[in-house]
């Protein structure tokens, strides 16, 4: 098969599969997972049942499949966030800020069957350690410049930060978000960097 035909169907295939997960999301969002079936998300999306069938075999498994896209999304959202702030404190405010908005943003979409159906999702776990792994990364940059503080483990700082930043979920603006996150900085702020920063200890 020439290169072209071949990058030409890959590119359809592709194309066919986000428009899926996209409808499927937004008809999940207004109806609730266990009203949605494959026949409405293929008439949305313009394409025939067997090919949706060849793409996935129920509507969970759509969902579940967005909801693998989304989490791989905010993942690379957050190291593209970190690669381009500048000292550790900076990379460390910027990736917490960033966190809290998605979390914010990611409130309210879920009905009870969709969030418990997700928070089945082997993708969650998954994510959830990578982004503790990158959190606990860049607290021990911090750390190592003096900007945070050393007198409490750092796994334990870690799950602060994080149990600290769910409550964006429920915060009314972006502001509220980032007074958020400069509260739970200030939590993990060592005397010096205090110092330094306000002139106080």
């Amino acid at each position: 098969m020439p290169k072209l035909w071949t990058n030409t169907l890959e590119a359809h295939r592709s194309a066919v599969r986000e428009a899926t997960l996209d409808t499927a999301a937004a008809l999940i969002a207004e109806h609730g997972l266990r009203a949605v079936t494959m026949s409405q998300i293929a008439e949305v999306t313009g394409i025939g049942r067997a090919t949706l069938y060849k793409y996935f075999p129920d509507v969970e498994a759509i969902l579940l499949a967005w909801h693998e896209r989304e989490i791989t999304r905010h993942l690379e959202q957050l190291a593209a966030v970190r690669d381009q702030a500048g000292d550790t404190r900076e990379r460390l405010e910027a990736v917490l800020d960033a966190y809290a908005l998605i979390s914010r943003v990611s409130r309210g979409h879920h009905d009870a069957d969709v969030a418990a159906f997700l928070h089945r999702d082997e993708q969650v776990a998954q994510a959830g350690y990578r982004l503790r792994a990158m959190i606990r990364e860049l607290l021990t940059e911090a750390a190592n410049d003096g900007a945070v503080r050393t007198d409490v483990p750092l796994d334990e700082l870690v799950s602060y930060v994080l149990h600290a930043l769910s409550a964006a979920s429920s915060l009314p603006s972006k502001t509220a978000v980032h007074r958020l996150v400069m509260v739970t900085l200030a939590g993990v702020q060592s005397a010096d960097d205090m110092t330094r920063r306000w002139g106080r200890g």
